[in-house]
């Protein structure tokens, strides 16, 4: 009888460890290149409909909007204004 309350209690023991140590969930991102060059400035960042938008300006001066796809981490489209 003794035998089977250590053993219940080692039992309960490891699961309650177990529950609390995985309560953590990490999300690895994919490191991502904006594909600008050099200089070039973040202005903004917000979330827009399942993408990520930033508002970059460049070192000649000019704005431009790019739309990151959060699961691969790449650009997939750009905006800028009429030139």
């Amino acid at each position: 009888m003794g035998v089977l309350i250590v053993l219940g209690t080692v039992g309960l023991v490891v699961v309650l460890v177990q529950r609390m140590g995985g309560a953590a969930v990490q999300v690895a991102l994919p490191p991502a290149s904006l594909g600008q060059p050099a200089g070039t400035r973040m202005l903004s960042v917000a979330a827009a409909e399942g993408r990520i938008a930033v508002l970059v300006a460049r070192p000649d001066g000019t704005e431009r909007l790019l739309l990151l796809e959060p699961g691969r981490g790449r650009v997939v489209g750009e905006l800028r204004a009429a030139e």
